[in-house]
């Protein structure tokens, strides 16, 4: 609690201490401009000596002092004695220069092709962006989102087109959810496949502080390379290297932020129930006036800190850097606390031929509170449901001080909920590679990568005497412990050849892959003990261990891959691009007789701006058509649903082999030919800049389809041994558009801004489920529940028909007596009580047809600001909350302050129920971050290179209809996308102040 007081007043005195700070460096500032003197002079282009109009200007050391060039490319400037002037100009080299005695200069820029021949991370290398023929999206660490953020995803939300990025819960352990280009797949893991520096991890794997750059591989054609791994996009994340310099550097940032619920539910209070009583509503009055949410919510402060170590030289250098990360949440005891660290270690040798890279990260993660980080958005939603219904008049605790609890059906005090458990767990990860790089000979080298990654967890979960278990269970006291470990090795050796002669340009990349990873783990649990001060530390003391009813589990599994891969790039007079590549995959999670799949690829590119009839359009900096074809696949979930598999049961038995085994029962099916799900996917592209690239960016149409989609097929018994079977049928198609721009509106000596825009559009359709031997009992299934008491699905797929659909009830309004009237299947209306499982109908759709992204930065002087916005549009959302709060039905629960309004000029007197009417449109703009920071004059401390404070805002506003806590919060992945769940950790508002300094 000290320690909360402490941060929350250094949040409440930053702001005064910036203003001290401010004004004192405005009064250092104006002791600079001393022994002054004027000079003039004018810019121009080295390739035609034309003048350069707009070129910003400024002293180095002081961000005050600055113009930019008239429209004959002149300029003039008082500068202090010794100046040296920083020239830059969107499409040319920046430079340095010294102005010494001159009075008068002549400056010619060189023009910048660095946009053309910036390194884009692609499978298995780099590639220049001009010779890109593929969709990729690359984006470097000066453009990441700013202030807080949760992992790497976070850092380009809204900023990839066709890359859908949300936050659906506030827990401090919950990351972001992640989807590329719609829904993919049925039952397999359609999650992009995430590598850190070539190694397979997460997006928390690194700090987000410690990342370079984010390069995502979005069609077939770039992703292909990584065969069955890369159906849901490939996101190549690249940690922060010292590359070879020789510099010694030390980077220290910290942040502080506070947070609260993004919109906070508006429900009776006490002195409404008193109201309605008195209105002659039959409500109970306990006497009190309990604001439920505020007694199980708190004020979270939380920090972050990070140091960055560079050192070395060109023959041997290093980078090291540790972060430590403690978040709060919104609820009582939820946070969670990160420590990361890495180590990257380079050494040249033989005249830099051989090149070796040592590499170590290891992360823990501990947690401790009332629930498991993994169950935050089940455990903490169902207390979050208890207080939303939980009489307001009631009282926490008794007159003798215990819980104040009362009977009813899933009613339980949500703070003792929250206090009478307790929950502890620790993660630890250790992720070790090596790599040498060998180049015999000039254009030739051979890379080899090795990698060892291995985590760990153990936790311990309990609840006490006095927790609602006892109660209702009588079960005086649980217990669990679990513990699991996973162990990953990966090999990689490529070889890589790379000639020009004369007009022509060829990369021949060949290689060999291999992975395997174990996974294991063990789990008990135990009631009924003698005292509840053990936690989970003397299992054995609970008394169901004696009655047999105690819990004990086990498993393991282990998966390989192997994989021979080859890519071949041409460029002719850097017009004409080519790109093919192969990749022979086998798995160990298929069947037999399908264990080995071939992964190919093909995308070509057409740059129109190097033709020479394009000469005398002096403003197209670049055109580039491009398009492409890839196949990729789609790995199955679990290692072993190919083969067959018995369950152990005391109580049952079967033939095998011709022979009663009691105690084994049939679980899973024999299938040797299960194979992948296999996407072939078409792009077309086109890359475009204008005007110097002041405008620049990309358009993208794809189309997608995915076949033999891993379903869970009915079939009979016999001659099979279960009534369902994992076989591949099925195909499922996406279709959509992306588009990106770039602008820079205004560059002055004192003034940028550059902004960009991103949109995309999917189209989806389920297009069969079933193949030439199968075929599905019905052509739909369904997905989604409502939960109790309404128990019923929400969401229905259909054959021809779009993924995403609600199937529900069309209510029309409500009758005399304020019961739901709805539409039956023949169009007449009548009582939602005589309404069948058959008149329900498609309705809405949870998937945005429309996502749009607004990015800003904004440069004047020393200060920066950046403005980030996103929204969806064309979609609606089930809005759980509503569904079961806004209905005055059942006075046993607490509910909205809105249940009372009139719909068609009646209160609703119906039992909860699956209608239309609570599917509502999700249209939203929001206006997700806002950081303003002021960089400090250079060397104001003496060896500070460099020194910046910030504030910041995220999600800080939602421009909405939407009536429910957030349009965004809730899952977007899977076949019930816009179910925002009643029972979850709702989202959060954070604001943030930090710093960061180099020496």
């Amino acid at each position: 609690m000290n320690m909360n007081r402490l941060l929350s007043n250094l949040i409440q005195e930053i702001p005064r201490r910036l203003l001290l700070g401010l004004a004192m460096v405005c009064l250092l500032s104006d002791q600079l401009l001393a022994a002054e003197r004027e000079i003039s002079g004018k810019i121009v282009s080295t390739e035609d000596k034309n003048p350069l109009p707009g070129v910003t200007i400024i002293v180095k050391g002081n961000n005050s002092i600055g113009t930019a060039t008239d429209t004959e490319g002149k300029f003039k400037l008082t500068v202090p004695d010794e100046a040296t002037l920083i020239l830059s100009y969107i499409g040319y080299i920046s430079q340095e220069v010294v102005v010494g005695s001159q009075s008068e200069l002549t400056i010619e820029m060189a023009p910048d092709q660095k946009q053309l021949s910036e390194v884009v991370v692609i499978g298995y290398g780099t590639q220049k962006k001009g010779d890109v023929t593929s969709s990729v999206a690359s984006i470097k660490r000066e453009d990441f989102i700013k202030g807080t953020v949760r992992d790497a995803a976070q850092l380009v939300q809204g900023k990839v087109a066709g890359l859908r990025i949300t936050t659906p819960s506030g827990s401090p352990s919950s990351n972001t959810q992640i989807n590329l280009r719609g829904i993919n797949s049925i039952n397999g893991n359609s999650d992009p496949l995430v590598l850190i520096d070539g190694i397979p991890g997460g997006l928390n794997t690194v700090a987000p502080e410690d990342i370079e750059s984010v390069d995502v591989l979005k069609d077939g054609s770039a992703a292909a390379i990584y065969g069955t791994r890369a159906t849901g996009g490939v996101i190549l994340i690249t940690t922060r290297k010292n590359r070879g310099t020789s510099r010694a550097t030390v980077e220290y940032s910290n942040y502080v932020n506070i947070q609260t619920i993004a919109r906070r539910p508006e429900l009776f209070t006490g002195d409404d129930y008193r109201r309605k009583i008195s209105e002659g509503i039959d409500y109970t009055d306990y006497g009190g006036n309990t604001d439920w949410l505020g007694e199980i919510m708190q004020k979270p402060v939380s920090h972050n800190h990070n140091l960055t170590f560079f050192g070395g030289n060109s023959t041997t250098n290093f980078t090291g850097s540790v972060n430590y990360r403690n978040w709060e949440g919104i609820f009582l005891r939820s946070g969670q606390n990160r420590f990361t660290g890495r180590a990257d270690l380079n050494h040249a040798m033989f005249d830099n031929k051989l090149k070796t890279n040592i590499q170590i990260i290891n992360r823990i993660t501990s947690t401790n509170g009332a629930v498991s980080p993994a169950d935050n958005d089940i455990a903490y939603g169902y207390i979050y449901r208890q207080a939303m219904i939980r009489n307001p008049t009631d009282r926490v605790r008794t007159e003798t001080g215990a819980w104040q609890e009362r009977d009813g059906y899933f009613y339980e005090n949500p703070v003792s909920l929250i206090n009478e458990s307790n929950y502890d767990a620790k993660f630890k990860e250790m992720r070790m590679s090596g790599s040498l790089d060998y180049a015999p000979i000039e254009d030739l080298n051979f890379k080899l990568l090795v990698s060892n990654v291995q985590n760990s967890n153990l936790e311990g979960g309990s609840t006490t005497f006095n927790h609602t278990a006892t109660r209702l269970s009588n079960q005086n006291g649980t217990a669990y412990r679990g513990t699991y470990a996973n162990n990953e090795n990966l090999l990689e050796l490529t070889g890589n050849y790379a000639k020009s002669f004369g007009k022509h340009r060829f990369t021949l990349l060949g290689g060999y892959s291999w992975q395997d990873a174990t996974y294991e783990s063990f789990s008990a649990s135990n009631w009924d003990f003698p005292t509840d001060a053990y936690d989970w530390n003397n299992l054995g003391a609970g008394g169901a261990l004696q009655k047999g009813q105690a819990g004990m589990g086990s498993t393991k599994n282990k998966w390989q891959l192997a994989g021979f891969f080859g890519r071949l790039t041409y460029s002719l007079d850097e017009k004409y691009l080519f790109m093919a590549s192969v990749r022979r995959e086998g798995s160990s999670r298929f069947g037999i007789n399908n264990q080995w799949g071939t992964f190919p690829a093909a995308s070509v590119g057409w740059r129109i701006s190097k033709e020479r009839f394009m000469e005398g359009l002096t403003d197209v900096s670049e055109i580039k058509l491009r398009a492409g074809v890839g196949v990729t696949g789609t790995i199955a979930n679990s290692p072993y649903l190919s083969q067959i598999s018995y369950n152990f049961s005391r109580d049952q038995g079967a033939f095998i082999g011709g022979k009663w085994v009691p105690g084994f029962v049939p679980a899973r099916n024999f299938n040797p030919d299960l194979r992948w799900e296999k996407k072939e996917e078409v792009n077309a592209g086109v890359d475009f800049g204008f005007v110097k690239n002041r405008i620049s960016g990309s358009i993208d149409v794809y189309s997608r389809k995915v076949k033999d989609l891993l379903y869970d097929f009915p079939v009979p018994v016999p001659p099979y041994l279960t009534g369902s079977m994992f076989i591949n049928a099925g195909t499922m198609k996406n279709e959509g558009l992306e588009v990106l721009l770039n602008l820079v509106p205004i560059q002055t000596a004192n003034l940028q801004w550059n902004s960009g825009f991103t949109y995309s559009t999917n189209r989806n359709k389920l297009v069969s489920l079933s193949n030439d031997q199968f075929q599905a009992s019905n052509d739909f299934f369904d997905a989604g529940y409502t939960g109790e008491p309404i128990q019923i699905s929400t969401h229905r797929v259909k054959v021809g028909e779009p993924i995403g659909r609600f199937f529900v009830w069309k209510s029309v309004g409500v009758d005399e007596k304020g019961g739901w009237l709805v539409e039956n299947k023949d169009g007449e209306v009548i009582p939602v009580a005589e309404a069948k499982p058959e008149d329900r109908q498609y309705y809405g759709n949870g998937i945005p047809k429309h996502n749009v992204g607004w990015n800003n930065s904004v440069r004047f002087k020393s200060f920066d600001l950046a403005l980030n916005m996103r929204g969806a549009f064309g979609y609606d959302v089930l809005n759980f909350q509503s569904m079961f709060y806004n209905n005055p039905k059942n006075k046993a629960y607490n509910m909205l302050n809105t249940a009372y309004d009139p719909i068609d000029g009646k209160v609703l007197n119906n039992d909860l129920v699956y209608v239309s009417h609570y599917i509502e449109n999700g249209n939203y703009w929001k206006i997700d971050n806002v950081t303003l920071g002021y960089t400090l004059p250079q060397n104001l401390i003496k060896g500070m290179k460099n020194a910046r404070v910030f504030v910041s805002g995220l999600n800080l506003a939602t421009i909405t209809g939407y009536t429910g806590v957030d349009p965004e919060g809730m899952t977007m992945t899977g076949f019930f996308p816009g179910s925002d769940q009643r029972d979850k950790y709702p989202t959060t508002r954070t604001f943030t102040a930090g710093l960061s300094v180099t020496f």
